[in-house]
């Protein structure tokens, strides 16, 4: 739409040349046309237009030919528009810009004529309103990038103000939740060592093991949160390849409530990043509780496939025997299958969810081996 607009404010221009040079054409009809002419080409020529307005300026004042007295407002009718052109469509400065403004604006003066001195005066307004507008245009220019960079800044806070936040957060989440969890971990180591009872003290050796598991990954957690340096984290815990952890303890979890399910493992377990590993880990944990919450008296097939620079896992659940518990599946947030997409997403994998076809669910995961730098 712009530029539809300038080529139609260029043709009025043109128009109005002509116009004004109708009642002298012959003061020499070829150069006082060609000279109305030149303002078409003012957009993408302004320094060619204005020394070629020039020219045929000096070319009427040294024949004599510019109009005397009232005859003309200013002559050529194409100098203002040249010298409006010269200073507003071009960027630099330089002497050829500088000298054809001058000559745009002294030549006429050499007529010594009443046309030839509002010429000037016409010229040398023109010339000042072109360099007011590159000011102010360059003036907006300057004000939106400004704008743009505050809002990039402005940006920058906030994601600054959300790590600190987040980082306040993991070290409320560790003093709260690490206090509690220990007093578990220590009654329950206290009640395997008092009790008589085999089933107890295996029952309380369990929970002591659980405990402790669960304060290791609130540790790792945290650390990600806090964005620790890794060089800071003991040697066993650096980003160092290692085989996938074993993912029989993830499904006995499961086996031990019920719930039936079949681990199949193939390929060659080759070393994969701990990033990846925790993320696999991750992933059939969600899953499994996802189908002890939702499909109740279902049964769970758990697959990892081990190719080529890729690990593949699928967590595949028949259809539930019975309804869901509403009091069960309202507990947590609601969130899992989008966090783990985040989880996965961040180590360069992919994931896909939904219905098998046959009633069941299916959540199939592609990781890398290798984690991406910066992970």
């Amino acid at each position: 739409m712009p530029v539809i607009r300038d080529r139609a404010f260029d043709a009025l221009v043109v128009v109005a040349c002509l116009v004004l040079s109708a009642e002298h054409l012959d003061k020499g009809t070829v150069v006082v046309v060609a000279v109305a002419l030149l303002p078409a080409l003012r957009r993408c020529a302004p320094l060619t237009v204005a020394w070629l307005t020039a020219a045929a300026t000096a070319v009427l004042t040294l024949s004599g030919t510019l109009p005397a007295g009232q005859d003309a407002l200013w002559w050529p009718p194409a100098a203002p528009f040249a010298a409006y052109a010269l200073t507003a469509f071009t960027t630099a400065r330089g002497p050829s810009v500088i000298t054809a403004a001058v000559a745009l604006v002294a030549l006429p003066l050499a007529s010594s004529t009443e046309p030839g001195l509002r010429t000037a005066l016409f010229t040398a307004g023109a010339v000042l309103l072109g360099l007011y507008v590159t000011a102010r245009r360059q003036l907006i220019v300057t004000l939106r990038e400004r704008a743009e960079r505050a809002e990039r800044e402005q940006h920058l806070l906030a994601e600054q103000a959300r790590g600190e936040e987040r980082v306040r957060l993991a070290a409320e989440i560790h003093d709260l939740v690490t206090h509690r969890v220990t007093l578990m971990v220590l009654q329950a180591g206290a009640l395997n060592v008092s009790s008589a009872d085999a089933a107890t003290r295996e029952s309380a050796e369990s929970l002591r093991a659980t405990g402790c598991q669960a304060l290791d990954e609130l540790r790792e957690l945290v650390g990600v949160l806090r964005g620790g340096d890794p060089g800071d984290r003991p040697a066993s815990r650096r980003n160092e390849a290692a085989p996938l952890p074993a993912l029989d303890d993830v499904v006995a979890e499961s086996a031990s409530v019920g719930m039936a399910v079949e681990l199949v493992e193939s390929g060659e377990r080759s070393p994969v990043s701990p990033a990846v590993g925790r993320t696999a880990r991750r992933v059939v944990q969600e899953a499994l509780t996802n189908v002890r919450k939702h499909a109740p008296g279902a049964s769970a097939k758990v697959s990892v496939e081990y190719a080529g620079d890729a690990v593949r896992l699928s967590v595949r659940n028949t259809a539930p025997a019975e309804a869901a518990d509403p009091a069960l599946v309202g507990t947590g947030p609601g969130t899992g299958l989008l966090g783990l997409r985040q989880r996965v997403a961040l180590v360069n994998g992919t994931l896909r969810a939904g219905p098998d076809g046959e009633g069941g669910f299916e959540v199939e995961v592609t990781l890398p081996k290798e984690v991406p730098a910066g992970t």
